[in-house]
Parts: C-alpha cells; sequence; structure tokens
C-alpha cells in the first residue's frame, strides 16, 4: 500500500474532467495511465507563437495564432485526414487538418462561418497553405499579442493544447511533499523543492536536475536496500562438493582462461558463505560467461539445491538450455526450459518436476517467476543481460526461494563505471578480461550502400566456399523511404540473388516456433545466410558463422553494434564484421563507425559511447528496448549518481534510515521514481 499523501497522483487520467475511453486509449499509447504520467510527461521544446490579424507568405514555418473562419469541411474516406477550409480575414485562403478527428468533432469546434482563434505552424503543402492539428479556442475579446507555449510529445487524436491542459490539473494535484534531499545537498545546489522544480520542467525553465537527483538518490537508494535486505537475512551456504564440478572440468575440450578460473574462485568464495551472494559478472562478447554461471549452478546442485537461470528473450534462453544440456549430457543433472511458449501438459509436467526437486536447473524467461512456478529448493538465481531486468524483477525471482537465494548477474554489455552504479550498485562486481584460446580478433571493415553489388558478389563467394553468415537490418518491414533496410525486404532480394534454399529469416514479429526451426536450420548449417533483425543480438552462438553484414550501421547504437559484432568470431576462423552505411553520416554516426573499425573492446567502446550518444540513450538501451530513465540522461548521470549514492548511505547510516523523518520522505521518492522498487522493497510501508 502507497503512502496516502500519495493517492491523488496515482489516480487515473479517467478521473480528470472530459477524458473518455477514448482519450484513455490516445494516452495509453504515450504510456500515461496516471496522473503521475501525466506530470512526468515533460515537454520537449518551448516556442513563442506570433498573433497576427491576416496571414501571408513570410510567415511559412512560423508558429502562429490567427483568427480563421471555417467555409468547408472534407472528409475523404474513413482513413482520410479531416479538411477544414477556412478563410482568413484577409480572404486568404488555409486547410486546417486533422488526423484521427471525425467531421462531428468539426462541426462542434469549427463550425461554418464562424470566426475561432487558430494556433498551429503554418505550413505550404504543394499550392495551399496548411496548419495541421491547429489548437482551436473562441475569439478573445483581446486577443494576445503573442504566447509561449510547451510543445509536448504527442499521439495522434491528441492536440497539443489538450494535452498542456491535461497536464495543468495532474500539476494541480501534486501534493506539498516533505524534502527527502539531503539539506546541504539541496543549498549548494540551490534547488527548489520538488513540486516547484516540476513546474519549473514543464515551462522549460530549469528544475530538470533536480527531478534528475530525485530519480537517481531513489535509484541509489533501492539498489542499497535490496543489498541491506538481503544481507541482513541469513541465507544458506552452498559450498559444494565438488564432484559436478570435477567431472565438468575432466570433459571440457579446452582449459579454462586464468580470468574465467579467478571469476569461478570469486563465486565459490561467495556461496561458502551463508550471507546470500551478490555478484555481478562484467564479460565482453565470447569471454566464457555462461560456462562460468555453470560452475556455480553446480555448486548449488552439489549443495542439494535448484539453480534457476533467467534470460531476457526466449531464443536466448533456448540457446542457454541447448548449450547446457551439451556440456552436461551424461552428468546426472537434469536441466530444464520454461518460456511463455510453454502451455497445458508440457508446462504441468516442468511445474511439477520443479516443485518436487526433480528438475535441478531450470532456464527460462520471466516465466520462471510467475506467480504458479514452486521451487523446492531454490538455492542460485543467475540473471543473464542483467541490464535488461530491473530491482522487481530481481527481487520476484528471490522470492521464490524459502531462505535468501545467492544472485549472480551478468552482462555482454560493457558498463560505464557512472552507469554500472545505476543498474548494479548493491552488487559486488567481477569482470571476465580474457578471450578464450584459439579466437581470433575480428576484423571490422565500413563501407558505402552504393557498394552493395561488391558486397553481395563477396557474399556469395565466401557462400560458396561453405562459410556461413549474418545480415541484419534495423527495421522488419519498411515504408516508401526505408524499404532496403527491412529484414523482410531484403531477405527476398537476396534470395533472388543467391537462392532461395540458402537464406532464412528471423525477425521479433515471427512466432516462436518459427523462429526456432529458422535457427536450427541455419545453427545446423543447412542454411547458408541468416538475415535478421537484432533480435539475434544476444544468445545467438554459431561458431560456423564467420561474416556479419549490419545494413544501415549508423542507424545502431555502439553497444549494439559490438554485440551483433560478437554474433560472429566464436570459432577458430578469422571474422569480418561489415558495417553497410548509407550516403548521409552525422558527426556522431562517422565517430561511432570509425570506433568500431578501430578496436574489439567493448569496454573502451562503452565508454566513448557514453561521450557519443544523445540524452537518453543509456548504453543503446533505445535500440534494445529497455527503457531509460525518465530524467537523467548519460549526462546528469555522470555528473550526479556519486552524490547521490553518498546521499543514500548518509540517509541510511547516519539519518535514521527509512524510520526517521528524512526516510519518511525518501519513501514518496522510491514510489514516485522507482515505482516497483517501491512496491516490492515498501510493500505494507
Amino acid at each position: 500500500m502507497r503512502p496516502a499523501v500519495l493517492n491523488p497522483l496515482f489516480a487515473e487520467v479517467a478521473t480528470l474532467k472530459g477524458v473518455g475511453s477514448a482519450q484513455v486509449r490516445q494516452l495509453a499509447r504515450l504510456k500515461i495511465a496516471r496522473l503521475i504520467d501525466l506530470a512526468f510527461h515533460l515537454p520537449t521544446l518551448m516556442i513563442e507563437r506570433q498573433a497576427v490579424d491576416q496571414l501571408d507568405e513570410s510567415l511559412v514555418g512560423q508558429p502562429v495564432i490567427v483568427p480563421l473562419t471555417p467555409v468547408r469541411h472534407d472528409r475523404g474516406g474513413p482513413r482520410s485526414p479531416l479538411r477544414v477550409a477556412a478563410v482568413d480575414r484577409g480572404g486568404l485562403w488555409v486547410d486546417l487538418v486533422y488526423f484521427g478527428q471525425t467531421a462531428s468533432w468539426a462541426q462542434t469546434r469549427l463550425p461554418i462561418g464562424v470566426e475561432r482563434q487558430i494556433t498551429g505552424k503554418l505550413d505550404r503543402y504543394g499550392q495551399k497553405l496548411q496548419i495541421a492539428h491547429a489548437d482551436v479556442a473562441a475569439i478573445a475579446a483581446e486577443a494576445p499579442a503573442a504566447m509561449r507555449e510547451a510543445v509536448y510529445p504527442l499521439t495522434e487524436g491528441l492536440s497539443n493544447r489538450r494535452m498542456g491542459q491535461l497536464v495543468a490539473e495532474a500539476l494541480g494535484r501534486v501534493p506539498a511533499l516533505p524534502e527527502w534531499i539531503e539539506p546541504s545537498v539541496l543549498a549548494r545546489q540551490g534547488w527548489a523543492g520538488f513540486g516547484d522544480s516540476l513546474a519549473a520542467a514543464h515551462r522549460l525553465e530549469g528544475g530538470r536536475d533536480r527531478l534528475a537527483y530525485d530519480e537517481l538518490l531513489a535509484n541509489q537508494l533501492a539498489l542499497m536496500l535490496v543489498r541491506q535486505s538481503t544481507r541482513s537475512r541469513r541465507g544458506r551456504a552452498l559450498p559444494g562438493s565438488g564432484h559436478l564440478v570435477d567431472a565438468l572440468k575432466a570433459r571440457l575440450p579446452w582449459s579454462l582462461t586464468n580470468a574465467q578460473s579467478r571469476v569461478i574462485g570469486e563465486i565459490a568464495g561467495d556461496m561458502a558463505q551463508a550471507e546470500p551472494m551478490l555478484r555481478l559478472v562484467q564479460g565482453d562478447v565470447g569471454s566464457g560467461k555462461t560456462l562460468v554461471a555453470l560452475f556455480a549452478m553446480l555448486a548449488a546442485v552439489e549443495s542439494g539445491a535448484q539453480a534457476a537461470m533467467l534470460a531476457p528473450t526466449e531464443i536466448l534462453a533456448r540457446q542457454h538450455h541447448a548449450s547446457l544440456s551439451a556440456l552436461l549430457d551424461g552428468l546426472p543433472v537434469r536441466v530444464a526450459l520454461l518460456t511463455g511458449r510453454d502451455k497445458g501438459k508440457v508446462r504441468e509436467v516442468i511445474l511439477a518436476d520443479l516443485a518436487a526437486g526433480r528438475i535441478n536447473i531450470i532456464v527460462g524467461t520471466h516465466a520462471i517467476f510467475q506467480e504458479a512456478v514452486a521451487y523446492q529448493d531454490l538455492g542460485l538465481v543467475v540473471v543473464d543481460e542483467q541490464h535488461r531486468f530491473g530491482v522487481a524483477q530481481r527481487l520476484m525471482l528471490a522470492a521464490k526461494a524459502h531462505t535468501p537465494p545467492h544472485v549472480l548477474a551478468m552482462t555482454a554489455t560493457p558498463i560505464p563505471r557512472s552507469l554500472a552504479l545505476t543498474r548494479f550498485g548493491e552488487m559486488d562486481q567481477s569482470m571476465i578480461d580474457e578471450r578464450p584460446p584459439g579466437r581470433q580478433p575480428i576484423e571490422t571493415r565500413v563501407a558505402g550502400a552504393a557498394r552493395l553489388d561488391e558486397v553481395i558478389a563477396g557474399l556469395a563467394r565466401h557462400l560458396e566456399a561453405g562459410g556461413q553468415a549474418y545480415w541484419v537490418c534495423p527495421l522488419v518491414e519498411g515504408n516508401e523511404d526505408e524499404d532496403e533496410a527491412a529484414a523482410t525486404t531484403r531477405a527476398a532480394f537476396l534470395k533472388a540473388r543467391l537462392g532461395d534454399g540458402r537464406v532464412g529469416l528471423v525477425h521479433g514479429q515471427m512466432k516462436g516456433p518459427d523462429k526456432d526451426a529458422v535457427m536450427a536450420e541455419f545453427a545446423g548449417g543447412r542454411l547458408g545466410l541468416l538475415v535478421a533483425t537484432t533480435v539475434i543480438e544476444v544468445g545467438v552462438d554459431v561458431p560456423a558463422a564467420t561474416l556479419m553484414i549490419i545494413e544501415a550501421a549508423e542507424r545502431f547504437g555502439l553497444a549494439q553494434l559490438h554485440q551483433l559484432r560478437g554474433r560472429v568470431g566464436r570459432g577458430s576462423g578469422q571474422s569480418v564484421c561489415l558495417l553497410l552505411r548509407g550516403d548521409e553520416l552525422s558527426e556522431t554516426a562517422r565517430s561511432r563507425l570509425k570506433l568500431m573499425r578501430e578496436t574489439n573492446d567493448g569496454f573502451r567502446i562503452a565508454e566513448e559511447d557514453l561521450k557519443l550518444r544523445g540524452p537518453g540513450e543509456i548504453l543503446g538501451t533505445r535500440q534494445s528496448g529497455e527503457e531509460a530513465f525518465r530524467f537523467a540522461d548519460p549526462g546528469r548521470v555522470q555528473q550526479f549518481v556519486a552524490m547521490a549514492r553518498a546521499d543514500a548511505r548518509l540517509l541510511l547510516d547516519r539519518d535514521g534510515g527509512l524510520d526517521g523523518p528524512r526516510g519518511q520522505a525518501a519513501r514518496l521518492a522510491l514510489y514516485l521514481f522507482d515505482r516497483d522498487a517501491g512496491v516490492a522493497l515498501l510493500r505494507g510501508g
């Protein structure tokens, strides 16, 4: 139950005046369901609108306020925009264009012959002047000389004026809240209170730094509370007997790297203690993290406990299940797979065996911590691609254990230190900084799109020689401008050039069994080329594939380019990654591609990526799907995270924790800025 003082902000948007079911759906497309979402929906820019009595050519491209009289309503078809022909006071014709509005709406808001005050940007479309999605108001007694207006992210059918009204109503319900920032920090930064800062951010008059700091403070506090909560409860030592670990080592066809051996030792030391392990293993692509995790899981099984391995995608979960099963073949360890696709009898058998302890290691997606899933004795939780899961997900899986389990997190996405503090600040960290012996560095090349025929000719020679390759596109399906960069279009083109039976296609919109079938064909060598979207970004392991072609490479983030490149170079043969770029590149895109050509070092790439990327693209997550902070862009993370971490530590160590006056206020910050963690950590508080 959340603190009652916040209840007004967590009311549904339908409680606002004039918000019906249609507008609820419109807002939902912007991920706005409650008043707090409106209050946190900040504008992207502020514009000055010039008030004029009549329009002329000099105003094209400018935001204006002008009186216009509707003359005709025109609705072509059900999918056509609504057009309202209008004239200004000098007789100049202007089309008012609305997508998603009805004729009845126009009759009410823009009645023919009744002058209205129109606010919007004047554009030219062919020979006509037009204003798209103009705001409409009755003619005021005194027309404004100009108007300063915030411009919000919108969706079809929702005007900027209406969004501004809704935001204003939400801000009006923000209650007075006690201060959760340490007083000396507040004074040093000169920040206003939370409510005033939020209002200022909507006027683009400052305030956003304070909100970013609030968000980071809540983040750091949540991570510290996870660690405090986990370490304060006695767990269970899982020292292992060594018989399974030794058996696996003896059958490996290669030797462990020094880095793998070191990290395995660090994990074993943690698991031998009753205090629950909280450890993050960072390792570049191809460094052997999955094998390290398997040794940890075998130690848990040797100790009589079960282990669960959580993966962010079904493809990765199935890849892990296949590789673990192959490594453990012949050993007395049962590995099972559970994903959202498993239904009926198959699912029932897995759940029954898991609850009875007949399954030693379960691998799966979020399905493994759903309510119906029970474990006999969960002792170790392994979370792969940890950056895709939040505090709440980690807690939900850990809650399946009778005593706090050991938690091992892994990521192949190298993370700059400042960002690591926001994701894994509660964890001890290990680094696998060596690649297995025999693997050669990947050669990275850059080519312009004009060389497409040359690239395809080289690809054909590669396939004729028995090689395999990936071709990655940024889109599943294209529009008129981007057809060629779409996986479906490119796959059809390459099938025509290379032969239908040699080319497979996978993307995120395909059904799971269909994706699995294509992946199996490729992994088995029956397909030479796999055309794909970023669904293959992590977890796909086909050592025979030695060529990666990434089309429209400038559209990908650096971290994602590095992950995709890591799908090759997994065997002993020389691998090549070709970045196929467009003709027009921004300076940032040029810098990204240059860096990819210069280095295979993921940790260097991560640090440079932080300097190059734009606001909101934390660690390439805009492309990979993870939601970034609302307010704390990478620059603000670097600026404030250490300060927020120290502030959170002071709150817990000096100021009485969550039960002190500042801690009670900090509970509110947790609910506001890290709601899932707030609910999980403060349930009943």
